[in-house]
C-alpha cells in the first residue's frame, strides 16, 4: 500500500510538472537540429553565428555511447549500449564545455535522449578506447548495468495498432527496456540528471510512443531543476518534447503524452508541405493547429522535416526538404511567421542514400562543416540554418513574439499574406501566377527591408525594400520566376529614412479585390 501511495504522489507531481517551457534566453527563439555535429563545432557555431542571430537552442545528436556499425550509418547513434557521454561527436569534457559556451551566448542545448531501448547488435565494436562491454545475447550491459530482468520479454513489434505491443515489444529488434522497473527508472534519471548538471535546457525523448505514459511521468518528475549557475531562472524545469508519431489512426495517440510535456507534431510538416506544393490551398492555413486536430499550441513541437522523415521514414507523410530549396524555404518561413507551436528547423548533411552517415574521414571521424566566405557551408554539410531566408526569419520571429495574426489576406487559393500585430508582415506566393497587390501590412509607415531577399546591415538593405504608406498598405510583388516565393518585413528591419510617400504609377495601383479578414 505504501508503494502505491508513493507512486500516486509521484504521478501527481509529474502531472503538475508540465515541462513545456523551452527555457529560451530573452530575445532568442527557435531550435535548430545540428544533426551529427561534433561538440566543439557546435560551441564554435553558438559563438560565431547562433547567438548573434538570436537562435533559441540546439538539438544535439544522442550523447550516449553507441555501437559502431560497418559503413557508419546515421542510425548507429540510436543504438546505445551505455549512458557514458562518448560518441563520434566527442567525450563528456567536450560536451560540457560546448554546453557552457552555448549558454554563455544565450543558446540552449537539448539532448536527444534514448530511453526506450539498448542495442541488440551481437557483433558491435566498442566506441573508441575504453568502451563499455556488453553481451546483448544475455541482455547483460555491464556499464549501466542492465540485466535480463530490466527488459520486457522478447517479442517482435508487428502490429502498430496494438498499444501494448507498441510499448512492450522490440522496435526494429532493439532490446526493449521496462521503465516500470525501479532500477531502470533510477538509471534513466541518473543519466538525464547528469545532462542537467552539465547545463542542458531539456530533452527530445526518442521513441516516446514506445514507452508507457505513466512511467515517463514518474521519470520526468524526478529530474532536477535547471541550475541558475547555468543561467536559468530559479525553479526552471527541463523542457521535454517527446517523439510520438501520430498522424491519425494510430494505436498510440499523441494526446496521451501532452499533459506532462510537449510532443512532436508530425502532421504539421506534412500539412504545410501540401500547402506549398499546391495540394491544399494556403488560404485555409490561418487556423492551422488545434482547429486541425493538432496538439495544443503550448504542447506542439513543430517542424517541416526532421532527420527521419527527410529520408522518407519516421511518419508524417512526404515532406519538403533541402532538396527542393525554394519550396522548403517558403515552408520554413511560414512556420516561423505563424504563431502556432514551438518551431524546430533542420540543419542537415547532404545525402544520396537513406542510410548514409555524416561527412567523415577514412577512419570514421566526423569532419567539421566548412564555413565559406559567404557564410554558407561546404564539406558535405547543408546547414539550412545558414540560409539567409531561414536565419532572417528567426529574426522575424524574435521581432514579432507576443503578437497575434491581425490582418489576413488571400486570393482564395495559394497566395496569402498576414501581419503579426504591428510588428511584422509576410506574404507568400505558392501559385502559378505572379502576386501583385496592395495589402494592409499592419506596420507603421516607413521603408522596410525585405529580409527574405536581403538583410539590413548598417542601415542599408541588400535586397528589396517595401514602402508602407500612412494607411498601412504596401504594394507587394512576388513574381513566379523570382528566386524566393516569400516577402517578409518587420519592425527591426525598418530603414532609418522617412517614407517616400510617392504616388505609385497607375499601372501598379492594383488594389486587391480579394478578401481581407
Amino acid at each position: 500500500m505504501q508503494s502505491l501511495v508513493i507512486g500516486l504522489l509521484a504521478l501527481a507531481a509529474a502531472t503538475a510538472d508540465c515541462h513545456k517551457h523551452p527555457n529560451y534566453a530573452p530575445g532568442h527563439d527557435v531550435i535548430v537540429h545540428l544533426f551529427e555535429w561534433k561538440w566543439n563545432d557546435i560551441g564554435d557555431e553558438c559563438e560565431r553565428f547562433l547567438g548573434p542571430m538570436g537562435f533559441g537552442g540546439v538539438q544535439v545528436s544522442p550523447i550516449q555511447e553507441n555501437v559502431i556499425i560497418p559503413k557508419r550509418p546515421w542510425w548507429e547513434r540510436y543504438q546505445p549500449i551505455s549512458y557514458r557521454f562518448v560518441t563520434r561527436s566527442g567525450n563528456e569534457t567536450e560536451f560540457r564545455d560546448m554546453v557552457r559556451r552555448c549558454n554563455a551566448v544565450g543558446v540552449r542545448i537539448y539532448v536527444d535522449a534514448l530511453l526506450n531501448h539498448v542495442s541488440a547488435d551481437h557483433n558491435f565494436e566498442v566506441n573508441g578506447t575504453g568502451g563499455s562491454w556488453a553481451d546483448p545475447a544475455t541482455r547483460n550491459y555491464s556499464a549501466i548495468p542492465y540485466t535480463r530482468s530490466d527488459f520486457h520479454p522478447s517479442c517482435a513489434l508487428k502490429d502498430f495498432s496494438n498499444p501494448v505491443e507498441v510499448r512492450n515489444c522490440e522496435l526494429v529488434g532493439l532490446h526493449d527496456l521496462n521503465q516500470s522497473v525501479e532500477h531502470v527508472r533510477e538509471r534513466i534519471v541518473e543519466f538525464m540528471n547528469r545532462a542537467v548538471d552539465a547545463g542542458v535546457a531539456g530533452f527530445r525523448i526518442d521513441a516516446a510512443k514506445h514507452m508507457w505514459p505513466t512511467d515517463l511521468q514518474i521519470i520526468y518528475s524526478r529530474l532536477s531543476n535547471l541550475s541558475p549557475a547555468h543561467g536559468f531562472p530559479p525553479d526552471s524545469r527541463p523542457y521535454i518534447y517527446q517523439e510520438v508519431i501520430d498522424v491519425g489512426g494510430e494505436g498510440v495517440s499523441k494526446f496521451e503524452y501532452n499533459s506532462f510535456g510537449a510532443v512532436t507534431e508530425f502532421r504539421y510538416g506534412a500539412e504545410v508541405t501540401k500547402g506549398m506544393t499546391g495540394n491544399n490551398p494556403l488560404r485555409w492555413f490561418r487556423s492551422i493547429g488545434e482547429d486541425w486536430s493538432m496538439l495544443p499550441r503550448d504542447s506542439a513541437l513543430i517542424f517541416i522535416d526532421n532527420h527521419d522523415n527527410q529520408r522518407g521514414s519516421g511518419g508524417g507523410g512526404a515532406v519538403l526538404t533541402y532538396k527542393r530549396p525554394k519550396l522548403y524555404k517558403m515552408a520554413v518561413a511560414f512556420m516561423l511567421a505563424h504563431p502556432y507551436g514551438n518551431p524546430k528547423i533542420m540543419s542537415s548533411f547532404a545525402f544520396d542514400e537513406s542510410d548514409q552517415g555524416p561527412p567523415a574521414d577514412a577512419q570514421g571521424n566526423l569532419t567539421p562543416p566548412v564555413i565559406r566566405a559567404d557564410g554558407s557551408c561546404g564539406g558535405g554539410w547543408v546547414c539550412e540554418h545558414r540560409w539567409r531566408q531561414i536565419y532572417n526569419m528567426v529574426g522575424f520571429r524574435n521581432a514579432v513574439n507576443g503578437s497575434k495574426i491581425d490582418q489576413w489576406w488571400d486570393n482564395w487559393n495559394n497566395q496569402i499574406a498576414f501581419s503579426r500585430g504591428n510588428a511584422g508582415f509576410i506574404a507568400i506566393n505558392a501559385d502559378n501566377d505572379d502576386l501583385r497587390a496592395n495589402i494592409h501590412t499592419g506596420l507603421p509607415a516607413g521603408v522596410y527591408c525585405d529580409v527574405i531577399s536581403g538583410s539590413l546591415v548598417n542601415g542599408e538593405c541588400s535586397g528589396k525594400t517595401v514602402e508602407v504608406r500612412k494607411d498601412g498598405y504596401a504594394f507587394v510583388e512576388i513574381l513566379v520566376e523570382e528566386e524566393d516565393g516569400v516577402l517578409a518585413i518587420h519592425r527591426n528591419a525598418k530603414l532609418n529614412s522617412q517614407p517616400l510617400e510617392s504616388e505609385l504609377e497607375s499601372e501598379n495601383m492594383i488594389y486587391s479585390t480579394f478578401r481581407v479578414i
